[in-house]
């Protein structure tokens, strides 16, 4: 694998992140938007295999979004693949829409992994890019790809995916300690069926609609307060300005409250937050480059 880096600096990621909706879509929606015309420079690219959402972005040599998608789909859990042949599957068709979207082959990709994953595990997040017929050399772990978008100096990211919390303290721009504890988006669609008596896939989908979210909030507040607690124990008295919640699970409302709460840290939920990670794992993709 080679050692992912980036030459490509965001000055605005607000207006970065807007762009990237524009063009990076969910499946359920029709997927991405055809380009006028193929791009012509060198690709980067990157997949995020989540334990709720597999997303597909397609950069170009600049780092602008160009198109992308995103499904939901449990084919990983905790970072490990659970359904190999399933994520394949599911991969390959994603590539083959977006191409046609694009207008030219996709041969490679990088991608991400929860820190703390065993080494093994994150090779099989490869494998599985590879056998949907991308080129797999490059992997970095999921808080150091969001700060390729956010570019923070000093703080703690916070990447809360569908399965598990990640945690990575800044200083200098740098990253000095990561770590990864189960807790996710996952777990607030559990709670929800629970307390309401019905099945995860409806409570999968209840807590994404906004008028149901201010009802639904006391139920999944432990969740929150779960996280809360996994970050505070991982700065183990640690002095830090701020905290930076990443990953779709972060759009709930009340969650940046709930994790300031707890740590007595401020806390933030940018825009778009599932797009994040998956942005920032694609703009460490270099192997068009080579």
């Amino acid at each position: 694998m080679t050692e992912a880096y980036n030459t490509y600096k965001i000055l605005d990621p607000v207006d970065y992140l807007a762009r990237a909706e524009s063009v990076i879509r969910p499946v359920s929606s029709g997927g991405c938007l055809p380009l006028q015309r193929p791009p012509e420079s060198p690709l980067r690219i990157g997949v995020d295999l989540g334990t709720a959402y597999t997303v597909l972005v397609v950069l170009d040599g600049q780092g602008n979004p160009l198109v992308g998608e995103y499904q939901f789909a449990q084919v990983v859990r905790d970072g490990l693949v659970v359904d190999f042949i399933g994520a394949v599957d599911l991969l390959k068709a994603m590539k083959e829409r977006v191409e046609r979207a694009l207008g030219r082959e996709i041969t490679h990709a990088a991608s991400g992994f929860p820190p703390g994953v065993p080494r093994a595990e994150v090779r099989a997040t490869a494998n599985v890019i590879e056998a949907a017929g991308m080129r797999c050399e490059t992997l970095i772990d999921e808080p150091s790809a969001a700060n390729n978008v956010l570019g923070l100096g000093d703080g703690v990211i916070v990447d809360v995916g569908g399965g598990t919390t990640g945690i990575a303290i800044l200083k200098d721009g740098e990253v000095i300690y990561t770590a990864d504890e189960a807790t996710g988006g996952t777990h607030f669609s559990l709670v929800i069926a629970g307390a309401l008596g019905i099945s995860f896939e409806e409570a999968e989908e209840m807590k994404k609609t906004p008028s149901e979210q201010g009802r639904l909030f006391p139920v999944v507040r432990p969740v929150m307060e779960k996280v809360g607690s996994i970050v505070q124990r991982h700065l183990r008295g640690r002095e830090v300005g701020s905290i930076t919640l990443v990953g779709g699970s972060c759009a709930f409302p009340g969650m940046a409250e709930v994790v300031q709460e707890y740590t007595g840290i401020p806390s933030y939920v940018p825009e778009r937050p599932l797009l994040i990670t998956p942005l920032g794992i694609a703009l460490y993709d270099n192997q068009g480059f080579n």
